[in-house]
This record gives structure tokens, C-alpha cells and sequence, in this order.
């Protein structure tokens, strides 16, 4: 496992690492620490990563996501994995799977609980969640499943 600190690198630092690894790399498993509820972390995955996150994130973390599977041990920020196809898993969170492209695919699984508007206008993605959703959630979906435990 690889492990990067993100109070050391940086948001962008982190996103170049990750971003710049070749689809056929052997160096699939990676390790974040430090998030301190950063934003926009590993955003623009291309390769089929596995990526853990230790900590809560800021707003947009796995946005425009293609391949990798993120998991976030922690509490998220708005919009989290909106766009592309998402397999993530965080502990809670606002505004999951939504966003400009709304949740177009994969596979989005919150272990506690889903404040406002989970699953928004959902394109394909499936959600599901381990405790409770707020008010407006799955509002205009149109694919997909939203599945509350």
C-alpha cells in the first residue's frame, strides 16, 4: 500500500500523484491521511485505483471520478462523487451522488447516515445507505436505485 499525506502534499500534489498514474499500474492501493476536511480531493481518477481515506473531506472529493473505488473513513462534504462512475463509501454526508452530471453511474454506499437531497436527479448511479436520508432526496431521479437500510 501507498500512502500520501495531504498536510505534507497538498490537495494538488495528491490529485497530480494519482492522477498521473498509468492504467497498468501495479500501485493500486493507496492510503490518504490528513484530509482535514480538504475539498476537492482525488478528483479526475482515470485508473482503477482503490483509495482510502482517513479523516472527513471537504465539498467534491472523487468529482469526475471514472474507474476508482474511494472510501472515505469519515464524514464528507456537499457533492461528493457527482460525477462519472463511482464506487465510494463514506460514513455521512450532504448531497451525495448529485451534482452537474447527477450521478450518472456506479455505485455510491454510505454506511451512516445521508443528510438533504441524497441522490438527486440520478442519472444511474445506485445509492445506498446504511442509516437515514433527509427531505428531497432521490427529487427528479430519473435511473437508478436509492435504497435506505
Amino acid at each position: 500500500m501507498n500512502e500520501l499525506d495531504l498536510k505534507k502534499d497538498g490537495v494538488t500534489g495528491i490529485n497530480q500523484t494519482l492522477y498521473k498514474l498509468p492504467k497498468d499500474t501495479n500501485q493500486r492501493h493507496w492510503l490518504i491521511r490528513n484530509p482535514m476536511g480538504q475539498h476537492n480531493i482525488v478528483c479526475g481518477l482515470d485508473a482503477p485505483l482503490h483509495v482510502e481515506i482517513h479523516g472527513h473531506v471537504g465539498f467534491y472529493c472523487g468529482g469526475m471520478n471514472k474507474d476508482a473505488e474511494i472510501i472515505v473513513h469519515g464524514h464528507a462534504g456537499v457533492g461528493v462523487c457527482r460525477e462519472h462512475d463511482v464506487r465510494a463509501r463514506v460514513d455521512q454526508g450532504q448531497c451525495l451522488g448529485v451534482g452537474r452530471r447527477h450521478g450518472n453511474g456506479g455505485l455510491l454506499v454510505i454506511d451512516g447516515d445521508a443528510s438533504s437531497r441524497c441522490g438527486i436527479s440520478m442519472k444511474g448511479i445506485d445509492i445506498v445507505v446504511g442509516g437515514s436520508v433527509g427531505h428531497m432526496s432521490a427529487f427528479m431521479a430519473q435511473r437508478g436505485n436509492l435504497v435506505v437500510a
